[in-house]
C-alpha cells in the first residue's frame, strides 16, 4: 500500500511561476517579493498536500534565477533569545546561515542579509560581524518610527528613509527569512519607499501557501495551518475585503487582514495615490490549491497533521515550552474535525507495546517505554527500551529487519561494538545510562555493517523510513529525536518524561 498522490508539483510549479511573472510585468522598476512559510524543506506542506515536493519553490527560483535577487531577513530579537526551528532542532541564526548554504547548493546566491528591529543587541552584532566575515552583505534595520498607526511618519525618511538602501539589480526581489516575525515586509516596504524616492515604480506582493484562499475556511488543510500556528494565536477567516470588493468567498488569516488596511494606506501614500489591490487575497500569489489532484487524499494527510501538532503541544507544554491555551487550541481543532488520537493508527501499538514492557519487566531502570512505527505498505512494527537499547532503537532496527527480510532472531549489531560503546559511555563519559539511544545504535549499525553483510543490508532500507508514521509513549531524549528526524520519520510521542532526571542528555 503507497500513500495516496493528492497534489501535482508540476502544475503548481506552471501556474505559480506565471503568476508571479504577470506581477512582476506590472511595474516598471521592481517587484519585491515576500516568501510566507518556509523556502525550503517545507515538510508542513509535504505532510498535509501529499506528493507535495518540500523544495517545490526551489526549483520555481532556479527557474527565475536569471530574473532574481534574494534578500534573507531575521529578527535581532530571535537571535539574541535563540528562538528555536523545531523541526530542524536549531536556532533562527543557524538556520539563517543554513539557508545560505543550500541556496548555494541549488546554484542560488543571496543578495544580502538584514538583520531588522536591530538594537544593538550583543548576540546581533556578533551574528552581524560573523557574516561580514565571510563576505556576506549585512544591513540593519532599526524599528519604524510610527509603525503601524502613523502613516505619515512612517512614509519618511525618519521612517522607512531612515533604513539602508539595499542595492539590487534583478527585477524579482525575493524576500524570505527564517521563520514569522524576520522583518520581510516591513524591508519590502521600505525598499520600495527609497525606489519611488529614486523615481522607479516599484510593487510588492506576497508568495503564500497556508491557508489556501481557494479552499474552503475549515477545510482540513486550512484547519492544519492553524494547528501548526495555535503558539502564534493565527486563525482563518473569510476575507472581508475580498467579499466586499469581489462578492467572492476567499479564506485568509488573521494577521494578514489586520494588516492589510496598513499595508494599503503606506503602498498608497508611497505610490502617489495608485490602487493596486483591493484585499489581502488579491495581494497574495497562491496557485497551491488549484494543483490538489485528489481532494479525499488531502484531507485525510491534513487531519493526521491536526492530530500530530495536537501531541506536539502537549509535549512542548509538559516541557515548559508553550502555554495552556495553545494545547487546548490545538485539542479543539483536533476535535472540531471529529479526530481523535486513536485515529493516529501507531498510537494504540505504541502504548500496547509499552504495556507489554511493563508487564514482562523488560525496560529499564524502572521506565517502560514503548514505540511503533507504519511502514509505507501499512505495516506495523514496535519496540521497546531495555537496558541495552532506547525503544527508538530497537524500533528502527526491527524495521529495517522486516524491510530487508532479515529473520527476528538474527543480531544486526555486533555484541563487541556494543560492549565497546556501553565501555566508553560508563569509564569515560561517565554516563549515567549505557542504554543506547538511536543516534549511537545507528552508528553502531554503521560499523557493523563494515563486515556483516546482513547488517551492510539493513543500512540500506534506512532510506525506506523516510516519510513514516511513528510513536512513542515518552518523550525521547535528544539522540533518539534527532536520529528520527534525519531519517526522516514523522514522529509523535505521548507527553511523558522516560524517567524521573530533570536532566536528560
Amino acid at each position: 500500500m503507497t500513500k495516496a498522490c493528492g497534489f501535482d508539483n508540476d502544475k503548481y510549479l506552471r501556474e505559480q511561476t506565471a503568476e508571479i511573472l504577470q506581477r512582476v510585468e506590472r511595474f516598471e522598476d521592481k517587484l519585491y517579493l515576500e516568501f510566507g512559510g518556509k523556502l525550503m524543506f517545507d515538510y508542513h506542506a509535504a505532510r498535509v498536500l501529499p506528493g507535495y515536493d518540500p523544495n517545490v519553490k526551489m526549483r520555481l527560483l532556479q527557474q527565475l534565477k536569471d530574473r532574481a535577487d534574494i534578500i534573507v531577513c531575521i529578527y535581532a530579537g530571535d537571535i539574541e533569545r535563540k528562538k528555536l526551528r523545531a523541526d530542524f532542532g536549531i536556532t533562527y541564526d543557524a538556520d539563517a546561515l543554513k539557508l545560505i548554504d543550500d541556496l548555494r547548493d541549488w546554484d542560488l546566491s543571496i543578495r544580502a542579509v538584514v538583520i531588522t528591529r536591530f538594537d544593538d543587541q550583543p548576540a546581533a552584532r556578533m551574528f552581524k560581524a560573523k557574516l561580514q566575515n565571510r563576505g556576506i552583505r549585512v544591513y540593519t534595520h532599526r524599528a519604524t518610527k510610527g509603525y503601524p498607526t502613523d502613516v505619515d511618519a512612517i512614509v519618511s525618511d525618519d521612517g522607512y528613509g531612515a533604513n539602508e538602501y539595499i542595492e539590487t539589480v534583478h527585477p524579482l526581489v525575493v524576500v524570505t527569512g527564517p521563520g514569522p516575525g524576520s522583518g520581510k515586509l516591513a524591508t519590502c516596504l521600505s525598499q520600495i519607499y527609497h525606489d519611488h524616492r529614486r523615481g522607479g515604480r516599484s510593487g510588492y506582493a506576497k508568495f503564500e501557501t497556508f491557508p489556501i484562499w481557494s479552499l474552503p475556511l475549515k477545510h482540513p488543510v486550512n484547519v492544519a495551518y492553524e494547528a501548526a500556528t495555535a503558539d502564534l494565536g493565527d486563525f482563518n477567516l473569510i476575507d472581508p475585503f475580498h467579499l466586499e470588493a469581489t462578492g467572492n468567498v476567499a479564506v485568509n488569516y488573521n494577521r494578514d487582514v489586520e494588516v492589510f488596511p496598513v499595508v494599503r494606506r503606506i503602498l498608497t501614500r508611497i505610490m502617489g495615490g495608485d490602487d493596486l489591490y483591493r484585499s489581502p487575497t488579491e495581494m497574495g500569489v497562491n496557485r497551491a490549491g488549484f494543483a490538489v489532484v485528489d481532494d479525499a487524499a488531502v484531507r485525510k494527510a491534513a487531519g493526521q497533521e491536526v492530530i500530530r501538532r495536537h501531541f506536539r503541544y502537549a509535549c512542548e507544554h509538559a516541557m515548559g515550552l508553550v502555554e495552556g491555551p495553545t494545547v487546548e487550541r490545538a485539542r479543539l481543532l483536533m476535535e472540531e474535525l471529529g479526530a481523535d488520537e486513536s485515529d493516529r493508527s501507531v498510537v494504540a501499538p505504541a502504548r500496547n507495546a509499552g504495556d507489554e514492557a511493563r508487564r514482562t519487566g523488560k525496560g529499564n531502570k524502572g521506565v517502560f517505554v514503548g514505540a511503533a512505527i507504519e511502514l509505507a505498505d501499512g505495516t506495523l512494527i514496535t519496540g521497546k527500551n531495555s537496558p541495552l537499547m532506547h525503544a527508538a532503537s530497537s524500533l528502527v532496527l526491527n524495521a529495517v529487519k522486516r524491510l530487508a527480510g532479515i529473520p527476528d532472531s538474527i543480531h544486526l549489531l555486533s555484541p563487541a561494538i556494543i560492549e565497546s560503546i556501553s565501555s566508553l559511555k560508563t569509564n569515560v563519559f561517565r554516563a549515567r545510562t549505557v542504554s543506547l539511544d538511536l543516534e549511537e545504535t545507528l552508528i553502531a549499525l554503521s560499523i557493523s555493517a563494515a563486515t556483516n553483510p546482513t547488517a551492510q543490508v539493513a543500512v540500506e532500507r534506512l532510506v525506506d523510513l523516510q516519510g513514516c508514521e511513528a510513536h512513542l509513549t515518552h518523550i525521547p531524549r535528544p539522540g533518539d529525536e534527532a536520529g528520527l528526524r534525519r531519517l526522516g520519520v514523522n514522529l509523535t510521542c505521548d507527553p511523558v518524561f522516560s524517567g524521573s532526571d530533570l536532566f536528560q542528555p
